[in-house]
C-alpha cells in the first residue's frame, strides 16, 4: 500500500474544517495536520485525540501557512469571513493562502467557495441594498466574484467546493423557537422558495472522495448540496423529530436587516437571494453530484434526529 497523503486543513476546529478533518481521520488514505489559532483549545485537544496534527498559523500570516503546508500533499481552504466581516481582509487572506500554497507547490487544494450574487441580480435592481461598496452579498460576493478569479490564476491545481447552507445552522439561532402564542415555529427567511442545503459530515465525505480522486475533480465546481427544501419541509422534518407541530412563520427581509445586530443587513440580503433568485441559487446546486460522491448522505430528518438531544435543548 502507498503512504497515506498528508491533508492540511485550515479552520479545522470551525463548522466546515471540523467536518473535514473527521472524514479524513477515518480514511486511511489520509493524515491530518490541523491548523488552529489556539492548538491548547478543546476543540484542538479533540482533534489531537483522534490522530490529527494540530499546528498554529493564522490567515495573516503567509509564513505561517507555508509552514502548515510544508510537506503536505494538499489541503482544505477556507476563509472565516463571518469573525471579522471585511472583504478587503478576506481577499488578503486569500491572497496568504494562495502565496503559501504555491510556495510549498501542493498538489491538490480544495477551495470552499460560494457564487458572486451580482451575476443574477440586476445593477439597478432595489430590492436589496448595496453592501461594503458595490456588493449585494458581501461573503458570496467576494469568493466567486474575486477569490475564484485569483485561485484560477494561481495555476494550483484547485478543486471548487460551492457550498450550501449546512444544516447544523439550524441547531443555533436558526433553530425554531417558540412564539408567544406558545407555537413552536420555524422563522427562516426564504418565503415559499426552497434552500439547497447539506450535513457538514457529509461535506467531509465528498471532500474525501475529491481528493481520492484528484483526475476527475481538480478544475472541477462541485456542488456540495444533498437535498433541497422549502421552509414548510425543514418544519415538518422539525415536528417528525420533536412529536409536536412546528410552524413556519418567515419573517420579511426587510425585518431581519432592521433587526440591527452586526451583519443583519448582509443576512437579509443573502436570505432575500436565496429566496427571490431561488432559480440561480439553486441552479447551480444540483443535488445529483453531492449524492453520488457521498450515496450514504443523510436527508434532514436523519441529520436531525441523529442529534435529536441538540434538537430538544435548542428548541426548548
Amino acid at each position: 500500500m502507498s503512504s497515506p497523503k498528508l491533508i492540511t486543513v485550515v479552520g479545522a476546529t470551525g463548522a466546515q474544517g471540523g467536518g473535514v478533518t473527521r472524514a479524513l481521520l477515518a480514511d486511511e488514505t489520509f493524515t491530518v495536520r490541523a491548523v488552529t489559532r489556539d492548538a491548547g483549545s478543546p476543540k484542538a485537544r479533540a482533534l489531537a485525540e483522534l490522530g490529527a496534527e494540530v499546528v498554529t498559523a493564522t490567515l495573516d500570516d503567509r509564513d505561517s501557512l507555508r509552514a502548515a503546508f510544508d510537506g503536505a500533499y494538499g489541503a482544505f481552504l477556507v476563509t472565516p469571513y463571518w469573525e471579522h466581516r471585511s472583504p478587503e481582509r478576506e481577499i488578503a487572506e486569500v491572497q496568504n493562502l494562495i502565496g503559501a500554497a504555491r510556495g510549498a507547490e501542493l498538489r491538490h487544494v480544495l477551495w470552499s467557495t460560494l457564487e458572486d450574487t451580482r451575476a443574477a441580480i440586476p445593477a439597478g435592481d432595489e430590492r436589496m441594498p448595496l453592501l461594503d461598496g458595490g456588493y449585494r452579498v458581501p461573503h458570496f460576493d467576494v469568493k466567486g466574484g474575486t477569490a475564484d478569479a485569483l485561485f484560477a490564476e494561481s495555476g494550483l491545481p484547485v478543486t471548487y467546493l460551492l457550498m450550501s447552507f449546512y444544516w447544523e445552522n439550524l441547531l443555533g439561532d436558526l433553530a425554531p423557537q417558540r412564539d408567544p402564542d406558545g407555537t413552536l415555529a420555524l422563522h427562516l427567511a426564504i418565503g415559499d422558495a426552497a434552500i439547497a442545503g447539506v450535513a457538514l459530515d457529509d461535506l467531509g465525505a465528498i471532500a474525501a472522495r475529491a481528493l481520492r480522486r484528484p483526475a476527475e475533480t481538480i478544475g472541477a465546481t462541485i456542488p456540495v448540496a444533498t437535498e433541497h427544501l422549502t421552509g414548510e419541509q425543514i418544519a415538518v422534518a422539525f415536528a417528525r423529530t420533536l412529536g409536536e407541530l412546528v410552524v413556519y412563520r418567515p419573517p420579511t427581509h426587510d425585518q431581519l436587516r432592521g433587526l440591527g445586530f452586526p451583519g443583519a443587513d448582509e443576512l437579509g440580503n443573502m436570505f432575500q437571494y436565496y429566496a427571490e433568485f431561488s432559480e440561480h441559487a439553486l441552479g447551480l446546486r444540483g443535488t445529483g453530484v453531492a449524492r453520488a460522491m457521498q450515496p450514504r448522505w443523510r436527508n434532514l430528518t436523519e441529520f436531525l434526529t441523529g442529534r435529536r438531544s441538540d434538537v430538544a435543548q435548542v428548541t426548548a
